[in-house]
């Protein structure tokens, strides 16, 4: 058990953030933060700590960083910036700035044991016994580690490839859809960047409440609902953020909101494949992901980008939506294919997932979710396609190994 320093003096008085730096405890130990903590400077919304580790802690620092921002981001601390001083065995300080990972501590003659122009002398053994001395970091949870979250059953996520091929349309019907199958059903939009889903669900605007330190999602055509978009004030305040803060955000919409008891948790991800994305794979347990392309070959090609990401870290697809796959004219009804013609079966066919179903270019689609009454909510001649495409998600969930399935606690 590590032993914890001499507590600081507190800098903040009867401010919120003190009792935070009381309350969180080191990853992976019963060590308050604010026990390690032996500088303090706080300037308007940013926050900075000098913290002494305990002697031979190991723990990602990156992943101490994003809990604390996540905390303390509810108390006006916008920017957290944590200098760490690791202990090592032989009691050299090591510092480290957070938001880097923490090299590995090798000493001299190891270092010099491993230079590739001396080889003859050192056995492999000794090479080996040398590179394995130093310690080394954890490997990130995988999906079958991540403790689940008591009040959601199944987080489904909505991906695709690249933008503009109707994902958040996607998202929100899909989850009116799986409510009007008799689901409890919330959706997160964690397209930090670029949140549409407010609009789409006409609550765009609308700022959530906060109690006991939670965000409390917002209602909508019966949905829990809970956006960036929500949060910055107007439609044309931009995020400017960097990585590790937009990931910080999401896991604080997902962590630090009441949510509701819930069958689904919609989750409508920003495109492509990049620190979201892994983010949510390392840390928030997903039962499955719906894949939303055009049938336009560059479509597809970056569609299959996002499934390879989901093989390789063990979240199941569940199927394929094509998207914009014909066009009917409102003249002469003329059927046109106009990005192609079976993208995603062929998809589906090639990664052996089923195409949950094909949407039509329909210009009531898009005007109904501009005006937050999407297609589900407004019964138009696409919502029985969303509902057979929820339908098939049901089956679909249904259908995996018992521990994915029940990845989540059964109300």
């Amino acid at each position: 058990m590590f032993k914890p320093f001499k507590p600081f003096k507190s800098l903040f008085a009867d401010d919120p953030v003190q009792k935070i730096l009381e309350q969180h405890l080191l990853p992976n130990t019963q060590v308050t933060v604010a026990s390690l903590i032996t500088q303090t400077q706080r300037q308007n919304d940013t926050l900075t700590l000098t913290m002494k580790l305990p002697t031979g802690y190991q723990g990602d620092p990156q992943i101490l960083h994003d809990q604390l921002a996540d905390a303390l981001e509810l108390h006006g601390v916008r920017e957290l910036n944590l200098h760490l001083v690791s202990q090592k065995a032989n009691g050299q300080q090591q510092q480290q700035s957070s938001g880097v990972p923490m090299p590995p501590v090798v000493d001299a003659a190891a270092l010099k044991s491993t230079i590739p122009d001396a080889p003859a002398q050192n056995s492999p053994a000794q090479i080996a016994q040398a590179q394995t001395a130093a310690p080394s970091r954890p490997a990130p949870p995988t999906q079958s580690q991540l403790q689940p979250h008591p009040r959601i059953r199944h987080v489904i996520v909505v991906a695709s490839g690249k933008g503009g091929v109707g994902k958040s349309t996607t998202s929100v019907n899909l989850a009116l859809a799986l409510q009007k199958a008799g689901a409890r059903v919330g959706v997160l939009d964690a397209d930090i960047y670029g949140p549409s889903i407010p609009t789409m669900l006409g609550v765009a605007g609308r700022t959530p409440k906060i109690e006991n330190e939670q965000f409390v999602p917002i209602e909508a055509h019966g949905l829990a609902v809970l956006s960036i978009g929500n949060l910055t004030g107007d439609d044309n305040t931009p995020v400017v953020w960097r990585g590790p803060k937009a990931t910080g955000a999401l896991m604080q919409l997902f962590n630090q909101t009441a949510w509701p008891d819930l069958d689904y948790l919609v989750i409508d991800l920003p495109p492509g494949t990049g620190d979201i994305q892994l983010t949510l794979a390392q840390r928030i347990p997903v039962t499955g992901a719906v894949i939303v392309t055009t049938p336009q070959h560059i479509a597809l090609l970056d569609a299959q980008k996002g499934i390879e990401l989901f093989n390789k870290v063990n979240i199941p697809i569940l199927g394929v939506v094509e998207n914009m796959a014909l066009h009917v004219c409102s003249n002469c009804g003329q059927v046109d294919e106009i990005f192609g013609t079976g993208g995603g079966q062929k998809l589906g066919e090639q990664y052996q997932i089923p195409l949950l179903g094909k949407l039509p270019l329909d210009a009531k689609i898009r005007e109904n979710a501009d005006n937050g009454h999407p297609s589900v909510a407004m019964g138009d001649a696409a919502a029985p396609l969303y509902q057979q495409i929820a339908l098939k998600v049901i089956e679909r969930v249904s259908a995996l190994p018992q521990r994915a399935r029940d990845n989540n606690r059964i109300f």
